[in-house]
This record gives C-alpha cells, structure tokens and sequence, in this order.
C-alpha cells in the first residue's frame, strides 16, 4: 500500500470537512480551529466522575505513579547527560538515529519508525491513554473537568482533556503531582500490559529447523557461487536435507577444497549451486570440514529476548528493536516488521498472528517511550510540573519558596539545551 497516497486522500478529505464547517459555521459549541488544526470537544465528562467511587485505591495508584515519574526523571536526566557526553566526545556524523527527523516519533516521518496500522493505532491508543489518566485523577483529587475532546491535523490526532483552571491551580502538593503523573504512569503500565500479552503470544510461535540461509560471509564459497539470502537449503549433492543438522552430517566428511553442490529454494524456485569448500575462518573455531560460507536464520533469540524482557538487558534489546541495525538486532525486526523471517516460524493462525505481534509490540514501544520522555523533568512536559510542584512544596516548607520558580526553572532550561544539543551538535560539529 502506498501509505503516501493514503496520507495526501486523508488530508484532503479533512480539508474538505474542516472548510465546511468552518464556512457554515456547523457546531459552534462543540468545533474550534486554532489555525488548522480543529478541535471538536464536549463539555459532557460525567464519565470521569465514575472513578471518584474508587478514589482511595486511585490516590495509591496516583502516588506509586509519581515516585515511579521521579525515579524515571532522575534516570532519563542521566542518560541525557551521558548521551551529551557521548556526542561530545564521538562526534557523530547527522545520519541515522542523528537526523532532526529521527529524534521526532513520527510515524512515517521518522526513518525507524513506519507508517503502518499497527503503529497509527499505537499512537492514538498511547495519547487517548495518557489523558484520560489526567482526566480520571482530576476528578479523583475534585479537580472539574470542563471538556474533553479530538484535536484534528495533530500527527493526524490528539486528544485533551480541560481542567477546570481555578481548581486546578488551588490544588496542591501530591493531589497535583498524582494528577500530573497519571499519564506517564498510564503509558508505562499499558505499554508493560502489552509486552506481557507480547511475551504470551510468541511463546506460541515455533521457530524453523529448516536449513534457511539467513546470510552469506563475503569473498567466501557462498557469496563467490551467488547463493542467495533468504533462500533454504533442500538439498546437499542431490541428498534431500530438512534441518541444519542434516545439512552439517554430510558437509563434516568434506575438506577444504572440496566441491559441494548446494539445492536452494528461493521464491518457490529450486536451483544449483556449485561451491568450492575453503578452510573455516580462524575467529569461528577450529574444523578440518569445509566452510560453504553461510549462516543460518535463527529464530531462539528472537523467542529469548522476549521471554527475558523484564531483564535489564532484554528490556533495552526490545526497546532499541527500530534501531538496532546489528547483526544480531536483525533478527529481532520480526517482531515490529514485516521481513521475510516471518515465514521462518510455525504459528498459530497465520492470518492474524504477525500483525498482533506488530500491534501489541508497538503499543508497548510507544506507551513505553512516549512516558519516559514525559518524564523529563522540563516545563512543559509533565515531569516538568511534578518537579515545579514539588520544588515549591520542599521550598515552602522550607521558608525559601521565593527560589522555587528560579530552580525548577534553570532545571527546566538544563535540559531543554541538552535536548536542543544533542540533536544540534552532530551538525555543528561537522560543518
């Protein structure tokens, strides 16, 4: 599908739409344009006068959710720290992950980041999720809230919530910091819900034993022969094979410089390929066996980082899967992108089975993401307003509330140059 074209049909039908109504004036109490974008909201919120029933565990919710804001701030400041050194110090060229582009998560605009169903939907899921977890601790802590509604032409959608501003600037102290720490802690806990579903769904996934060519090692037997990758072995000098195993009992009676005819199957065409064994690398181990120059596809890793997602290790593996252009990191794409090696594995109903991996591992990676980075304690991000409102209170209690607006906002500046350098440097540094 050319997702381009869809996207010119989508902005051309909301151009149409939005220049109607704005023209005809139609729902003046519900429909407001600031420029472009159109707001259709309803001052109808009873919905979030509901969870006012289970205020207490939502406050322990609310609370658990500013500690964890807290210790997420102090450790993306961190890492912002450590990313400015490293930038300072490697100097990297703006390409890749450096471009201005790729440090936006915009579906399609960023080069990691593709314009699918499952990644649209991912992305409204993680904003609807994120303020409705302000609007629900609003009411929960008697703030009102005066409307809730869609923004249009926001990366195409966004959604608020309005408070009620009076009550929300007399609330003080943790009423307002749960408040402001539900999103992210929303985010955080739905995008875990959906790398645990993630986790239950591969485990139902087998991977090959086929003798499936992952890749070739250049200047070797395989590459010199043009075997393809992505390709299957069916066949050793005429001996059927179905598993890498048979393929290795008949190559460990050869020696280098042996001649070897490989059957491939690629693109449901079997063919040929003569290839004359050489001596094993030295950095692969010792063989007296010819080296055809091949690796297979693997799919146990891919089934071992998710099983060991919550590990430290395999929490940042799944986390970096858009990025991680790696040897290793290719076959973990399977589970965010539609690659070849998504026919490597025996599923169950092979119709759907793919696209919910996709689904469910996107909405983890972007709830995920999308509260860390709210976590960064800067004005306007919400961990920005929990550090402001926490500063005030230690300050007030302190009697130096006077320097409280001055230090949440140097903390604030702190880390806006930070994020404005890491993504200038790799620039500046190379004009």
């Amino acid at each position: 599908m050319n997702w381009l074209l869809v996207f010119i049909f989508l902005i051309a039908v909301y151009a149409a739409v939005a220049l109607v109504v704005y023209r005809k004036k139609l729902f003046p109490d519900h429909v407001t344009f600031y420029g472009p974008i159109m707001a259709v909201k309803t001052s109808k919120t009873a919905f979030f006068d509901w969870f006012t029933r289970i205020s207490p565990i939502l406050r322990i919710y609310g609370s658990i959710g500013v500690i964890i804001v807290v210790v997420v701030s102090v450790l993306i400041t961190l890492l912002l720290f450590f990313a400015l050194q490293y930038t300072l110090v490697l100097q990297p060229e703006p390409i890749g992950i450096y471009k201005p582009q790729n440090i936006l998560l915009l579906p399609g605009i960023n080069e990691y980041v593709p314009s699918t169903f499952a990644v649209w939907f991912a992305f409204v899921l993680t904003i609807a999720v994120h303020e409705f977890g302000h609007g629900i601790l609003c009411r929960v802590e008697n703030i009102r809230v005066k409307g809730i509604g869609a923004l249009f032409a926001v990366i195409p959608i966004g959604f608020f919530v309005e408070p009620d501003e009076e009550e929300l600037n007399k609330a003080k102290g943790m009423p307002k910091m749960r408040m402001f720490g539900a999103g992210i802690m929303n985010n955080l806990v739905v995008g875990v819900i959906c790398f645990v579903l993630l986790l239950f769904v591969m485990g139902s996934a087998v991977p090959t034993s086929a003798p499936v060519i992952h890749g070739v090692y250049q200047n070797y037997s395989a590459s010199i022969a043009g075997v393809p990758p992505d390709s299957v072995i069916v066949g050793v000098n005429g001996v059927p094979v179905a598993t890498r195993e048979e393929v290795s009992t008949i190559l460990n009676a050869s020696h280098p410089g042996d001649t070897t005819v490989l059957q491939i199957q690629k693109d449901d065409t079997v063919k040929d390929y003569p290839l004359n064994l050489t001596a094993w690398p030295a950095e692969l181990g010792a063989h007296t066996s010819g080296f055809m120059g091949v690796f297979y596809y693997d799919g146990g890793p891919v089934i071992d980082t998710v099983r060991n997602m919550f590990s430290p290790i395999g929490f940042l593996r799944l986390i970096s899967v858009p990025f991680d252009m790696s040897a290793s990191g290719q076959y973990l794409r399977v589970l965010a992108f539609d690659t070849p090696d998504t026919g490597y594995y025996t599923v169950p109903y092979p119709g759907l089975f793919w696209g919910l991996v996709h689904l469910l591992f996107w909405c983890g990676w972007i709830n995920i993401n999308v509260g860390i980075f709210n976590a960064i304690p800067m004005v306007p991000l919400d961990g920005g307003y929990i550090l402001k409102e926490g500063v005030e209170r230690l300050f007030s209690g302190r009697k130096v509330e006077k320097y409280a607006a001055f230090v949440a906002t140097s903390i604030s500046t702190v880390m806006l140059v930070i994020l404005v350098s890491l993504v200038a440097l790799p620039y500046l540094l190379h004009i």
